[in-house]
């Protein structure tokens, strides 16, 4: 399987990357996106499966089993913080935001999870510590946060399934940029994946929502995405963006409106189309198409 850390020399993205001056910007951070043009045809592609299928949360009991698995993963590397994530979070529940669940195949066990935060009703939480740049300002967002998957191998893999979902959720969506915050050495891995740093001459940013430890900010320019790892050769590119994978599947029952807590609604069947317009990030159900490789972030 490959690392994604033997990639991060060949690929790490220098200052001059990051952009001059808003280069799309928009009426107002709210303000909906069409999704990318030029989609492939899911025929065209290569199938592969998974031996686990990726879904959103969609009531308080796969809700409870995310934060569960989200605790657990984070105890391994920071248990003060984690000894706090205990329950379902505001920010789970908020407009504009999915938890993402992986579970087994096989008998069902949660293998990781992560929320997916818009800025389509409010700002990233992010900004509360951070404030966003001008070229960043009125551009659409996503954030990636409380990251979490089971230790070894499988969660290496499981991993980079939700990346996956993420970018292909944002793709979809019609988000511009991909943002996540980092602490060193776990930059490097989205370095590797060419994120840009957002603030690079600055020290680590203390992050009130992960606990205040010192972050890197980054961010990835969702339509350019896939020219530059093409471009460049990126061992994830076959992964992102030539292969089908029909366990990864993003979808909510029905369009949640306002923040009503819509999650517990009846499941509402969309046909799947990768073309189709979401006008919100908390939209009709309807898959994410996604690949395979042996290619994974290391946990």
């Amino acid at each position: 399987m490959f690392d994604l850390a033997q990639a991060s020399d060949v690929l790490s993205i220098t200052y001059a990357d990051r952009p001059a001056g808003n280069l799309r910007a928009a009426a107002s951070p709210a303000a909906a996106r069409a999704p990318v043009a030029g989609l492939p045809d899911t025929a065209a592609l290569r199938e592969e499966r998974l031996p686990f299928v990726v879904t959103i949360a969609t009531d308080e009991s796969s809700l409870r089993d995310a934060v569960a698995m989200r605790q657990a993963a984070y105890g391994r590397h920071l248990p003060e913080l984690a000894a706090t994530l205990g329950e379902p979070e505001i920010s789970d529940r908020e407009p504009g935001a999915i938890v993402l669940v992986a579970r087994a195949r096989l008998d069902g066990a949660v293998l990781g999870t992560m929320r997916i935060q818009t800025n389509r009703f409010q700002a990233l939480h992010l900004e509360d510590s951070a404030p966003l740049p001008e070229w960043l300002g009125s551009a659409a967002l996503a954030e990636a946060t409380r990251l979490g998957v089971v230790a070894g191998p499988v969660g290496r893999v499981v991993k980079t399934a939700l990346f996956k979902a993420f970018y292909q959720y944002c793709l979809l969506s019609g988000i511009d940029w991909m943002v996540i915050t980092a602490r060193p050495p776990l930059h490097r891995q989205y370095e590797a994946l060419m994120f840009i740093d957002v603030f690079p001459l600055q020290d680590l940013i203390p992050m009130a929502h992960v606990g205040g430890i010192g972050h890197r900010v980054l961010a990835l320019d969702v339509a350019q995405a896939r020219t530059r790892w093409q471009t460049a050769g990126h061992p994830l590119f076959a992964y992102m963006c030539l292969t089908h994978h029909p366990d990864l599947r993003l979808g909510m029952p029905g369009e949640r409106e306002g923040g009503d807590g819509g999650r517990d609604a009846a499941p509402e069947p969309v046909e799947a189309n990768v073309g189709a317009h979401l006008r919100d990030l908390s939209f009709g159900a309807d898959e994410v198409r996604c690949v395979a490789a042996g290619y994974s972030l290391a946990v």
